[in-house]
């Protein structure tokens, strides 16, 4: 009975450490969204002049 108490514990732990990983990421991703809505577009860069032209 003992070794399960531990198995459900370390089960509990385990689920609570994801949530909170998943909480980060999800943090991270919403401020990655904010901060690119509020900046205007870049230009994109031409990289036809560093390139040879094939036959």
């Amino acid at each position: 009975m003992f070794e399960y108490e531990i198995a459900a514990a370390r089960n509990a732990d385990l689920i609570r450490e994801a949530d909170a990983y998943r909480l980060v990421r999800e943090a991270e991703k919403a401020r990655r969204a904010s901060s690119r809505s509020q900046e205007p577009e870049r230009a994109v860069r031409e990289h036809r002049s560093r390139f040879a032209r094939t036959a």
